[in-house]
């Protein structure tokens, strides 16, 4: 079966160039209306035009697909409202959401200026949830959405010099687990992509030969498969130069002490069966894991729950 957005509207944001542009064309390739946000500044935020966004969507319509420019700031809640009333004016709706604009301050944590960590928090976290409570009301009242987060494997998994960076990307993990769970009854399906592609923000950290691999619409497909009908929920997806994963955060089953042993030293002696991989599995909510816990001390007390 073919994916297709006939009929469908979509916003992208950051879609001026590299990922976003990418997920633009691509979307409209598919018969999807879109929205392409890009507020046109540089990669560390500064400066603005709406040029970039002009130019993505003049290639659009000559392709014959249908699009308008925007530049709102995702960082604006203003800006971002306007944006989606905008496009339901013309539209009628606002039915996908690509959450992908960024930008990037990369220093040492001990070189970080405070107001470099909140301006990427700003920009990507904030920006985020502003985008998608924008279009979550509308989303409830057609009881149809499809969400796409753009996390990162350097808060994922860690990476030197973006202790910013990381924290918003990881913190919009926290975002698309209690959105999936919220919107689960209204047919609203919120997923992540952590892409890694050769864009102005990876330009300078690899070489000649491995950019030539990582076209940004290498990472186009997943973003498509999870704004599409039949897309899962509160799954995240790894992207790159044809490659295509799921990650999943997950839990060891764990050991339940005696209340005698409710210390350190007890912990230190237990480690290697309380680190124990073998029986890991990712929890479906918050309350899984204190139901877990629970289960784990009623059985060494011979309490029946």
């Amino acid at each position: 079966m073919t994916i297709r957005f006939d009929g469908r509207v979509a916003i992208v944001t950051g879609a001026g160039n590299g990922l976003g542009r990418a997920h633009a064309l691509g979307l409209a390739g598919r018969g999807a209306k879109v929205v392409v946000n890009d507020f046109g500044v540089a990669r560390d935020g500064s400066g603005g035009s709406l040029t970039p966004a002009e130019a993505v969507v003049e290639q659009i319509r000559k392709a014959g697909g249908v699009a308008m420019a925007d530049g709102a700031d995702v960082s604006n809640f203003a800006q971002v409202w306007a944006m989606v009333e905008c496009a339901t004016k013309a539209w009628g709706s606002v039915d996908l959401l690509c959450a992908n604009a960024g930008i990037l301050r990369d220093k040492s944590f001990a070189k970080m200026e405070i107001a470099d960590f909140a301006k990427v928090i700003d920009v990507h976290l904030t920006g985020t949830f502003y985008c998608c409570k924008a279009v979550w009301d509308g989303m409830r009242e057609r009881q149809y959405g499809r969400i796409v987060i753009t996390t990162s494997s350097a808060g994922l998994f860690g990476n030197f010099g973006q202790a910013n960076y990381g924290a918003a990307k990881t913190g919009m993990l926290g975002l698309m687990n209690v959105l999936a769970e919220e919107g689960r009854k209204h047919n609203i399906h919120v997923n992540a992509i952590s892409p890694t592609a050769a864009t102005r923000m990876t330009e300078e950290l690899l070489p000649p030969q491995a950019l030539a691999l990582m076209k940004p619409e290498s990472i186009t497909p997943a973003v498509e498969y999870l704004l599409s009908e039949n897309a899962p929920t509160r799954t995240i997806m790894g992207a790159g130069a044809g490659s295509f994963a799921v990650i999943k955060i997950i839990e060891t089953e764990g050991v339940n002490l005696p209340e005698s042993d409710w210390t350190p030293d007890a912990i230190a002696a237990h480690f290697a069966e309380i680190s124990d991989m073998s029986k890991a599995r990712a929890l479906q909510g918050a309350f899984e894991q204190t139901q877990k816990y629970v289960g784990q001390a009623a059985a060494r007390a011979g309490v029946k729950l």
